[in-house]
């Protein structure tokens, strides 16, 4: 049995899946099965990905249901104690899985490793920035909402999970449309600490016809009412959720989503936000366009990494 599963999804990424399946084959650590699932592609991503020749690649097709459904086929699938996810537009670096199980290793009573990911905004390649604060050591272990209020420390793409993980926080829920990946880390966070390595081990890939960059979705993004009782005792979490509304508010009168707005923006306890950010859900829609354009700017020069956080 190999000591990782790698659950790749794949719909429509023909001009990206060969680097992502060639960065896990690459690898220092080879002790490994790739279980990848075509999520009903329409263009050549099939061939692209039958052209590599290796044992350890399972493959599966099926009909088009959504990376969430995807991934949850691919966690039945899984052969391994220790499961990663990477989409099929994004790639490792050749120590991911070699750090992840030192890291295993030398903790294993731990469930939840990941790694600092740097993000390719088509522009620049930046970092992506942690609310951490660095001892010194290799790996910090860490509440994932304390670490996650700048940028999520668990990332789709960098994170690895003891099987037992999904038994006790659910798979991914398919009912969300748009913010499954974070329903699934709130819940995971409320349950384990996240090992969390800084050594930059990913790189997340923008691709501008991914649906999660559709506006479309805006409406089908959970509202975090399932965690409303949760958070009236967890303060990490409050202010965590308040940074999501507050994120979901904002794009939401961009989108002259009025009635959404208020969903969101209504519960925010304005002090989890500072001055700048409980300012910012006054201004006009026009205004923010403005102010989003400069700090996309800012941050295709590396300058920030995070438009609404």
């Amino acid at each position: 049995m190999a000591f990782f599963s790698v659950i790749i999804p794949l719909y429509n990424k023909e001009n990206f899946i060969g680097n992502t399946i060639q960065s896990v084959l690459d690898q220092t650590f080879q002790d490994f099965e790739i279980i990848v699932v075509n999520d009903g592609s329409t263009d050549k991503s099939e061939e692209k990905l039958l052209s590599f020749k290796d044992s350890r690649i399972r493959y599966f097709s099926k009909k088009n249901e959504g990376a969430s459904t995807a991934r949850n086929y691919g966690i039945e699938k899984a052969n391994s104690d220790f499961i990663t996810f990477l989409d099929a537009d994004d790639y490792w670096y050749p120590t991911f899985l070699e750090t992840m199980f030192t890291n295993i290793s030398k903790i294993p009573e731990q469930k939840v490793f990941s790694a600092a990911i740097e993000i390719d905004t088509s522009k620049k390649i930046i970092p992506s920035q942690y609310s951490i604060l660095k001892s010194g050591n290799e790996f910090e272990i860490v509440n994932y909402f304390q670490a996650s209020m700048k940028e999520t420390v668990l990332c789709t793409s960098c994170a690895v999970f003891h099987k037992t993980v999904f038994d006790k926080a659910g798979n991914y829920d398919t009912k969300i449309k748009s913010g499954q990946d974070t329903d699934l880390w709130i819940r995971i966070g409320l349950l384990y600490p996240v090992v969390f390595s800084w050594k930059i081990l990913a790189r997340y890939v923008y691709d501008p016809k991914s649906l999660s960059k559709n506006s479309k979705w805006i409406k089908e993004k959970m509202d975090f009412s399932k965690y409303e009782e949760a958070e009236k005792t967890n303060p990490d979490l409050k202010k965590f959720l308040d940074l999501n509304r507050f994120s979901l508010a904002i794009k939401s009168k961009l989108a002259g989503e009025k009635a959404l707005f208020t969903k969101y923006a209504e519960p925010i306890d304005l002090e989890n936000l500072g001055r700048k950010k409980a300012f910012l859900l006054t201004l006009p829609a026009f205004t923010l366009r403005f102010l989003i354009s400069l700090k996309t700017f800012l941050a295709n020069l590396g300058i920030g990494s995070s438009v609404f956080k």
